[in-house]
């Protein structure tokens, strides 16, 4: 059945597809308003760009395969956001801080969910060139505005510190840290107490304490408090907290929450991470956090962070009212005519030429809901 596509992929029919579309004109004007400009990366290049920061989760759900041309192999992306640093790092070769933002079809190996495409519309917004905590709340203040231009308003941003995990699991070999990484991304207390049981000298009691502490510390701005009372004064540590601090404060209006066992991202995330959450919906909205240091592997590291959405998920989300219906127009040689389409199309109305040899009910079926009729010598609109 040639119709058929391939599982976790979907067309996007009317009116869904022109909602998708306006929202995606709609929010990269407000980025544009914000400073952030747009690129446009190649939905293919090759695998070894693609797949920076030693990330396994992103190398399992990038699709490869062998170009023609030069035989090496390519990858079709699973996530902008890498293309985007070697557009930074490498081509604009800017001194100071860039905003740039983009949109673009990805694709995915197998679904993030149950009920989620395998061709994400990845709209995202980066900043690169600052390092300090300014840049994280101007980034999640955007991603709020966004989701409220969407009218998807986020209800909860949870936000968590890749800098604490890093902090606190200092000296512990990769295999063993990024193990206890999926003990707590699980929250599973038993099996990090049991875990480090086992690490003998590799990490001290202080560390150790503070790691079994980490599930635990989720809720509101009164989490930060609680952190700095039970987490080891570690200088790290400490940066981490004030930068969180320094967010809640300055983004006091926002329904943000505290989560500092919420980790994802294990070589790819450097501080700040968040993940913005809609009503009566279990998954997140959006996504981000700050990356350091991933435009090294394009011969320059800057500081950055950033966000991305699938708007396909959004559209899923929303409740899409009919659009406006067309006008159609009579297939007659009249001038008059003419100019009051040309004026109608002037207005954003959109105008169908009728075709001959087809009655109303197709017409109405394509979507027209008003038509041009001559009255007293004057084309006017009327009900179809």
């Amino acid at each position: 059945m040639r119709w058929v596509l391939p599982d976790y992929l979907r067309d996007e029919l009317p009116p869904a597809a022109e909602h998708l579309e306006r929202l995606r004109r709609d929010l990269l004007d407000l980025f544009r308003l914000h400073g952030y400009q747009l690129v446009a990366p190649p939905l293919i290049e090759f695998l070894s760009s693609l797949i920076v920061g030693g990330e396994e989760d992103l190398r399992l759900r990038t699709f490869g395969l062998t170009d023609q041309l030069s035989g090496q192999t390519m990858g079709v992306r699973a996530d902008i956001t890498p293309q985007v640093a070697r557009i930074d790092a490498h081509l604009l070769n800017r001194r100071g801080v860039t905003r740039l933002c983009y949109c673009g079809p990805v694709l995915h190996t197998l679904p993030a969910s149950l009920t989620a495409t395998r061709e994400p519309l990845q709209l995202g917004a980066e900043l690169y060139g600052h390092g300090g905590v300014e840049a994280d709340i101007e980034i999640i203040r955007l991603l709020a505005t966004a989701l409220e231009r969407a009218r998807l308003p986020a209800v909860r941003i949870d936000v968590g510190h890749m800098g604490l995990f890093r902090a606190l699991t200092e000296g512990m070999d990769h295999e063993r840290a990024e193990a206890l990484f999926e003990l707590l991304q699980a929250k599973d207390s038993a099996g990090i107490e049991n875990f480090l049981a086992t690490t003998g000298a590799e990490i001290d009691e202080a560390r150790a304490v503070s790691l079994c502490a980490l599930p635990g510390l989720y809720g509101g701005i009164e989490v930060l408090s609680l952190a700095r009372s039970r987490l080891a004064p570690l200088p790290a540590v400490v940066r981490a907290l004030e930068e969180l601090e320094a967010l809640a404060e300055a983004l006091a209006d926002l329904p943000l929450g505290f989560d500092l066992a919420d980790l994802r991202g294990y070589h790819y995330h450097t501080g700040v991470m968040f993940a913005a959450y809609g009503a009566n919906h279990p998954s997140a909205l959006a996504l981000g956090g700050r990356y350091d240091g991933l435009g090294a592997a394009f011969g320059r590291a800057r500081p950055a962070t950033g966000f991305s959405i699938d708007l396909r998920e959004l559209i899923a989300r929303l409740p899409l009212a009919p659009l406006p219906g067309a006008i159609l127009a009579p297939a007659v040689d009249d001038e008059a005519l003419e100019a009051v389409v040309a004026q109608l199309r002037e207005a954003g109305q959109a105008v169908v030429r009728e075709l001959p040899g087809h009655p109303l009910e197709e017409w109405r079926e394509a979507g027209c809901d008003r038509c041009l009729v001559r009255r007293a010598g004057q084309w006017v609109v009327e009900p179809l």
